[in-house]
C-alpha cells in the first residue's frame, strides 16, 4: 500500500536508534490503495469514474448513449434525474440501464426521435457509505439544416472594385466548417488579395479580369453529421470600361455596377470589422482569433501590434495571409487593445479591437477524498478561480449542506469544511460547486472512517537486484488505520540499521542512496499501530555495474571505403547482457553492408548516407550503458552547377556558379578551364583559381575565341569532377596583342640566313588571317629594311648573304584586324665557315709526372669566321715500334670553352714522350691544327713487383725469386727487401732492412732460424721514390732431431699413464656435472665461458693436416684458407693482395689504372713495418714445445 506522498523525506544515519518512520497523524491522511485483495475487505463510498461530456452533442441517427461509470464498496445503485425530477427508467421501454453501471442507452432507432429525449441530465451513484452525483449533462441532437432557396443575380463590376461574396450558411448544431470551391469541388485560390473570413464570406480587396467565373460555391460541412451543404453558385463578371460599347455606356448608370467605387488605385478601407473601433470577448484557455479585411489599390497589407504591450511571443501566429491574429491558450493578461493596420502606397487605415478575457471556473485546489481513522481530524478545500469570481456550494451526498443531516464532527469554513473527531457514521461523499456566470466546476470528494489493523502489501520475499554504487529502493507499501509507523531491520530479528545513511521515504520505502557489495541481505520492514502489527521481508542483491571498456571512436573515412566500430563490455558474471548498435538513436539500416560480431560493427561500402552518430548500448535486466561515435563520410566535392555568364564585355566575363556538396570535407578552392571551341575544341586550358569561399570570378578573355568554361571544385582528399560546360561565348576579332617569341637568325650555310619564330596559337591571333611580317637588315649597315609578309609559318630564309655577318631582325604578327605593337629587334647572324687560322704559339709546361699545362696565343676574331666555341687539345703518347705495329695510335682530345688561352693535362703518364696540337673551334667545325708540340713526363714512383716467389726453404734459408714491376715509370735503382720473424706468440721480431740491385730477379737469405716463419716485405725503387710494396710468409723447415726426442717423451709410460689419470678425472667431473644439473641446479655460466675463454690456441685441422690459423693481434681477423701459401711457395700478386684484404690490418688501399687494388700490409699506410704486436699463424707443436723448454 502507498501512504500519501509528502514533500520531505527522513533521514537516519548510523548510531541512532533503530531506523523508525512515525507519520504523522494529525496532518496526513489515508488513500485506499487500489490494490485488489484490499479493495474486497475495505469499505468505500461511490467515486464517480466515467461520465458523458457536460455539452453532449448527440448525432440524431443513432442510439443515445449516456455515461454514468463508478466505483465503491460495496457497489454503488445509480439513478438519474432529468431537468431537475427524478427519471423513471422503468417506465420508458425505449430507456435501459447496463447491468453494474449507471449508463443509459435510449434506443431511438427503432422508433422515438431525438428532439424527445433533449434535457440537462445528472447521475447519482450511492451505496451505505455515501452518494456520488455527476455532472449536469445537456443533451441535444446535432442539426445540419439546408440552405434556403434563394435567386442569386450575377454581379457585375469594374477591374480594381472590392467584392464581398456573402455565404451566410444556415444555423448548425455544432456550427458548420465554410470552404468556398467551383463546381469541380477544387478549392478557389486565396492570397492577399482574396480570402475567406471567419464569418464564411469571401472578400476581394479588388478584383482582376481573372476573377471572372460562374461558380463561386460556399459549402459547410457538418462534421457531427457529416453532411456537406451546398450554396447556390454565385456569377460574377470583371469588366473594364472599354469593353463597354456606347450604347451599355448609355443604358447603364455608375449605381446600376456593384459599388461605385473607381477602379483608380485608392487608399485602404476595411471590409471587416467596421468603424475605428470593435470589441471583442473571450474565454480563459480557448484561442482568441481577431481579424481586419481591407480593400484597396494595389492590395493593402495588414500589420498587427498590441497597445502598452507586446504580443507573446510563443503563442501568437498569423492566418489568412495576416489578416487574422490568433493567441492560443489566452490568459487575462492578454487583455487589451489590439490594432491592426492596412497600409498600400496610398496611405494606411487602422482600427482598434479591445480584447476582454474572462474565465469559467478552474481549479485552484480541488477537495481530495480523505480516509480518517475515529478520532482523526481532516480537512476538504475547496478553492477554485475566475472572472468574475465564482461562488463556492458545498453538498453531501448530493444534497446542499444547509439541509443535509447535522454531523458535528463538520465544520463550514467557506470554500473549507473542518473534520474534528470523526466517526464512522462521518463518512460521506461531498460535492464542491464552484460557478459563475460562463460555467461550473463540480468535484465529489469522500471522507471514509476506518479502523483497519496494519497490513503490508508488499509482496513477501520480494528479491531486489540493484547495481552497485546506485540507490536500492525497497518497497513496503502497507495501510492501516489508524495510520501505522514503518520500523525497518536489516538481517535477523533485533538487527537494527545503524551503520550506513539510510533514507526513509513517507510512503514506507527504504532509499541506500549508495548501494554496495556488503549492502547485500534480508531486510524485515515492520508496521504498527494501536490496532495490531505486520512485518515483510525483502531480500537485497548487489550487481556489478555494465562497463564499457573499449568505446567506439570518431572516424573519418573516405566514401567506398570500410570502417569498424569497437565495443567491449564488461558485465556482472550472474547477468547476461546484450548489445546492440543504434544509427541517429534508430536501428541500423537493414543493409548487407553492416556486420555485427561479438565486440565490432563494420560497414563496408561506405555512402554518404552512413555517416552519423553509432552507438553501442549495452542492456541488462538491471542496467544499460551506452558509448557513441561520430561517423563522417568525407569525399572529393561534387561537381559545382548552374554555371552563368554575365556582364560580358569584349574581354572580361563574370562566371558564377553554385557549389556542390562538400562531402563533409571544406571546399579549398575552384579551378576554371576554358575550352576554346573554334581552334582546339576539345582541348581544356586552366584559366584561374579562387578561393573555396567564392563563387565567382572575374575573367579576362582574349578576342576572337569561342569560350566554354567549367569549374572543379578542390578539398583535402582531392578534386572533383568538372562541372557541365558553361554556354559559348564568342569574343569579337582584335589585332593580335603580341608577336612571335624566340626570334632567332642563324645560318644554315655560308651565305645565308634563317629567319626561325615561335608562331602564336589560334587563342594568341586574336583574329582571322594569321600572317607575320618578317624584316631585315645588317646590323653595322645603313641598310634601309627589308621586309616580306609571310603566312602562318616558322621560319624564312634569306638568301646571298655575306658569311658571318650580324643582322637585326624582327617578325611581327598582323590579322585582318591589324598590326600587333611594333617589336623587338633580334640580332642574328649569317651562316657560319669553318676558321681560316690556327692557334699560334703553342708552350707546354709539365707540371709533374702526370699532370702537363698548355698555353696558346688566341686566333683573330675575323679569322674564326663564326661563333667562338672553344680551342680543342689533341694529344698521345708516343708508342715504341713494337707497339705501332699493333694498334693505332690513341689520341685523347680536351675541349676548353670559350676564349681560354690555357688548360690542363691530367692522367698523362710517368716518364712518357707525349704530342699534342691546338685548334680553334666554331659552329661549324674545327679549324687548322697548330704545329705539334713535343714533350716528356718525368720519372715516377714504380708499381709493386709483379710476382714474389719464396722457394727452396732449409733450416736456416730461404730463396726469393720475383718478377719487376709492370709499371716501372722510370729506370729502377734498386729492390728494397725487409723481414723480420714471427714467434710463438704472434710477436714480430727484429726487422731487417736490404738492398738488391736493380737487375737481380732472385736472392737467397741465410742465416736463419730453422723452423721459423718470417715476414717479407719487398718493392722497387726509382729515382722518384720508393714503389708499392708487395708481402709474403714463408717458414724454415724443422730440425728431425729435436722432433725425434719430442715423439719419444710422448710415448713414455709414464706420460700415458698421466694423460689416462686426467681424462678418468675429467670424466668423473663431467658425470658429477650432469647429476647436478639433472637435479635442477644452476649450471655456472662464467665458468663454461672461461672453460673457452682462449681463442689463439686452436686444435690442428685433420682434414688436410695444416694448422689452425692466427688471428691478428690487432682485430683478430683470421687467414682465409684460400690465401695459403701454394706448395711451390709462389705468391701471384692477385693472391698477395687477396692476402692483405683478408689480414685486416687497416690497409688504406687504392685501385691502379687497370683497376687492381693497391695496398700496403700495414695498420697506417705502413711506410715502416712496426715492430712486435705483429699476429702470425699458431706455431707448430715442436715450436710450441722449445718455446716451452
Amino acid at each position: 500500500m502507498q501512504l500519501k506522498i509528502m514533500p520531505k523525506k527522513k533521514r537516519l544515519s548510523a548510531g541512532r536508534a533503530p531506523l523508525m518512520l512515525f507519520l504523522c497523524q494529525m496532518i496526513s491522511a489515508l488513500e485506499v490503495p487500489l490494490d485488489p485483495k484490499l479493495l474486497e475487505d475495505l469499505v468505500q463510498p461511490p467515486t464517480i469514474t466515467q461520465q458523458s461530456p457536460k455539452d453532449y452533442i448527440i448525432d440524431p441517427r443513432e442510439n443515445i448513449v449516456i455515461q454514468c461509470e463508478a466505483k465503491g464498496k460495496p457497489s454503488p445503485s445509480f439513478s438519474w434525474t432529468r431537468n431537475g425530477t427524478h427519471f423513471d427508467i422503468d417506465k420508458d421501454p425505449l430507456v435501459t440501464m447496463k447491468p453494474g453501471s449507471g449508463t443509459l442507452t435510449i434506443n431511438i432507432m427503432s422508433e422515438g426521435k431525438a428532439e424527445t429525449y433533449e434535457g440537462v441530465y445528472q447521475c447519482t451513484a450511492r451505496n451505505e457509505r455515501g452518494a456520488a452525483i455527476s455532472n449536469n449533462i445537456v443533451i441535444r441532437p446535432s442539426r445540419s439544416p439546408l440552405w434556403t432557396k434563394e435567386k442569386l443575380e450575377p454581379i457585375i463590376l469594374r477591374n480594381g472594385q472590392s467584392l464581398v461574396l456573402p455565404c451566410r450558411p444556415p444555423i448548425g448544431l455544432p456550427p458548420p466548417i465554410i470552404f468556398w470551391m467551383d463546381n469541380s469541388f477544387q478549392r478557389l485560390p486565396q492570397s492577399e488579395r482574396v480570402s475567406q473570413g471567419l464569418n464564411g464570406d469571401l472578400y476581394f480587396s479588388n478584383v482582376l479580369p481573372e476573377d471572372t467565373r460562374e461558380d463561386y460555391i460556399c459549402y459547410a460541412r457538418f462534421n457531427h453529421t457529416q453532411t456537406i451543404q451546398q450554396k447556390q453558385p454565385i456569377s460574377v463578371k470583371v469588366i473594364s470600361v472599354d469593353e463597354l460599347n456606347d450604347t451599355i455606356a448609355a443604358n447603364l448608370s455608375d449605381t446600376e455596377f456593384y459599388g461605385a467605387k473607381s477602379h483608380r488605385q485608392r487608399p485602404p478601407t476595411f471590409l471587416t470589422p467596421d468603424g475605428n473601433t470593435s470589441r471583442k470577448e473571450e474565454l480563459r484557455g480557448n484561442v482568441l482569433s481577431l481579424e481586419c479585411i481591407a480593400e484597396g489599390l494595389p492590395t493593402p497589407i495588414i500589420y498587427w501590434i498590441k497597445e502598452d504591450g507586446t504580443l507573446p511571443i510563443n503563442r501568437t501566429f498569423y492566418r489568412n495571409f495576416k489578416k487574422t491574429l490568433q493567441i492560443v491558450q489566452v490568459t487575462e493578461a492578454d487583455s487589451g487593445n489590439y490594432q491592426c493596420i492596412a497600409k498600400n502606397a496610398l496611405g494606411a487605415i487602422h482600427h482598434t479591437i479591445s480584447v476582454t478575457v474572462k474565465a469559467a471556473p478552474y481549479w485552484i485546489i480541488a477537495p481530495q477524498n480523505l480516509v480518517l481513522s475515529p478520532e482523526e481530524d481532516g480537512t476538504l478545500i475547496c478553492r477554485a478561480n475566475g472572472n468574475p469570481k465564482p461562488r463556492i456550494s458545498w453538498l453531501s451526498n448530493g444534497v446542499p449542506i444547509e439541509i443535509a443531516p447535522d454531523d458535528p464532527s463538520r465544520k463550514i469554513d467557506g470554500d473549507t469544511i473542518i473534520f474534528s473527531k470523526v466517526q464512522e457514521r462521518s463518512s460521506a461523499v461531498y460535492q464542491c460547486n464552484a460557478s459563475n456566470e460562463y460555467g461550473y466546476l463540480l468535484a465529489n470528494a469522500f471522507v471514509n472512517v476506518l479502523a483497519e489493523p496494519p497490513r503490508i502489501l508488499t509482496s513477501a520475499n520480494t528479491l531486489y537486484q540493484v547495481i552497485a554504487n546506485r540507490p536500492a529502493l525497497l518497497d513496503c507499501a502497507f495501510f492501516g488505520s489508524p495510520l501505522p509507523t514503518i520500523e525497518w531491520f536489516k538481517g535477523a530479528k533485533g538487527s537494527a540499521l545503524r551503520e550506513d545513511i539510510y533514507v526513509l521515504h513517507e510512503n514506507g520505502t527504504l532509499e541506500i542512496p549508495v548501494a554496495q557489495k556488503d549492502s547485500t541481505g534480508t531486510y524485515t520492514c515492520v508496521a504498527r499501530n494501536k490496532l495490531g502489527m505486520a512485518k515483510n521481508d525483502v531480500h537485497l542483491e548487489i550487481k556489478d555495474p555494465t562497463r564499457i571498456i573499449k568505446q567506439p571512436e570518431y572516424a573519418v573515412v573516405q566514401r567506398g571505403s570500410t570502417v569498424s566500430f569497437e565495443c567491449k563490455v564488461k558485465h556482472d558474471h550472474t547477468l547476461i547482457p546484450t548489445v546492440m548498435w543504434l544509427k541517429d538513436h534508430g536501428e541500423l539500416p537493414n543493409d548487407g553492408r553492416f556486420t555485427v560480431d561479438k565486440d565490432h560493427l563494420v560497414v563496408a561500402d561506405v555512402n554518404d548516407d552512413d555517416g552519423g552518430t553509432y552507438t553501442c548500448v549495452a542492456n541488462t535486466t538491471l542496467d544499460n550503458v551506452s558509448a557513441s561515435a561520430v561517423l563522417s563520410v568525407v569525399d572529393v566535392p561534387n561537381p559545382p552547377f548552374d554555371l552563368e555568364l554575365t556582364d560580358q564585355l569584349d574581354r572580361s566575363v563574370q562566371l558564377s556558379w553554385t557549389p556542390g556538396d562538400d562531402n563533409n570535407s571544406p571546399i579549398t578552392k575552384f579551378i576554371i578551364e576554358y575550352e576554346d571551341a573554334m581552334h582546339e575544341p576539345g582541348l581544356w586550358h586552366h584559366q584561374t583559381e579562387v578561393p573555396g569561399t567564392q563563387t565567382t570570378a572575374q575573367l579576362k578573355l582574349s578576342p576572337y575565341v569561342n569560350y566554354s568554361f567549367r569549374v572543379m571544385a578542390e578539398n583535402n582528399l582531392g578534386r572533383s569532377l568538372p562541372s557541365e560546360a558553361s554556354e559559348q561565348y564568342l569574343t569579337k576579332a582584335a589585332e593580335p596583342d603580341k608577336n612571335p617569341t624566340a626570334v632567332e637568325g642563324l645560318g644554315s650555310e655560308p651565305d645565308n640566313l634563317v629567319i626561325t619564330w615561335k608562331p602564336l596559337n589560334g587563342f594568341e591571333s586574336n583574329g582571322p588571317g594569321l600572317q607575320y611580317k618578317v624584316s631585315w637588315r645588317q646590323k653595322d649597315g645603313d641598310d634601309e629594311w627589308t621586309s616580306v609578309v609571310v603566312a602562318n609559318v616558322s621560319k624564312y630564309i634569306v638568301s646571298g648573304t655575306p658569311t658571318f655577318v650580324p643582322y637585326l631582325i624582327k617578325v611581327q604578327a598582323l590579322n585582318d584586324a591589324g598590326f600587333a605593337p611594333e617589336p623587338a629587334a633580334v640580332m642574328g647572324h649569317s651562316g657560319e665557315d669553318l676558321p681560316m687560322v690556327a692557334p699560334g704559339n703553342v708552350r707546354v709546361n709539365v707540371v709533374n709526372s702526370t699532370l702537363a699545362e698548355v698555353h696558346w696565343d688566341p686566333v683573330p676574331l675575323k679569322s674564326i669566321r663564326g661563333h667562338l666555341q672553344g680551342y680543342r687539345i689533341y694529344y698521345w703518347k708516343a708508342q715504341s715500334s713494337l707497339t705501332r705495329n699493333r694498334r693505332h695510335i690513341e689520341k685523347k682530345i680536351l675541349t676548353f670553352q670559350g676564349s681560354k688561352t690555357h688548360g690542363m693535362l691530367p692522367g698523362l703518364e710517368p716518364f712518357s714522350h707525349y704530342t699534342l696540337n691546338v685548334r680553334v673551334v666554331n659552329g661549324k667545325g674545327e679549324g687548322p691544327a697548330s704545329p705539334d708540340k713535343v714533350f716528356n713526363t718525368p720519372e715516377g714512383v714504380p708499381s709493386a713487383p709483379s710476382s714474389l716467389k719464396i722457394v727452396n726453404p732449409t733450416l736456416d734459408s730461404l730463396t726469393l725469386e720475383w718478377e719487376p714491376p709492370s709499371h716501372p715509370n722510370g729506370i729502377l735503382t734498386e729492390y728494397t727487401l725487409k723481414y723480420q720473424p714471427i714467434n710463438s706468440t704472434h710477436e714480430l721480431g727484429p726487422l731487417v732492412d736490404l738492398k738488391i740491385p736493380a737487375n737481380k730477379t732472385r736472392w737467397i737469405l741465410k742465416n736463419l732460424n730453422f723452423s721459423t716463419r718470417y715476414k717479407f716485405y719487398f718493392y722497387a725503387q726509382t729515382a722518384a721514390g720508393s714503389g708499392i710494396q708487395i708481402t709474403e710468409e714463408a717458414i724454415t723447415t724443422v730440425d728431425e732431431a729435436m722432433a725425434s726426442r719430442q715423439v719419444d717423451i710422448a710415448t713414455q709410460g709414464w706420460f700415458i699413464g698421466l694423460m689416462c689419470a686426467v681424462a678418468l678425472l675429467i670424466l668423473i667431473l663431467l658425470i658429477v656435472c650432469f647429476i647436478r644439473r639433472n637435479k635442477g641446479g644452476k649450471y655456472p655460466v662464467k665458468e663454461k665461458e672461461d672453460a673457452h675463454a682462449d681463442p689463439e690456441i686452436q686444435p690442428m685441422k685433420e682434414d688436410d693436416g695444416t694448422f689452425g690459423e692466427y688471428s691478428d693481434a690487432e682485430d683478430h681477423k683470421p687467414l682465409k684458407k684460400g690465401s695459403r701459401t701454394p706448395s711451390d711457395r709462389t705468391v701471384k700478386k692477385e693472391d698477395s693482395d687477396d692476402s692483405l684484404v683478408d689480414y685486416g690490418e687497416g690497409v688504406n688501399g687504392q685501385f691502379n689504372e687497370d683497376g687492381s687494388f693497391i695496398g700496403q700490409y700495414s695498420g697506417k699506410k705502413e711506410k715502416e713495418p712496426a715492430e712486435g704486436n705483429e699476429s702470425s699463424e699458431a706455431p707448430s707443436p715442436v715450436n710450441a714445445m722449445n718455446s716451452f723448454v
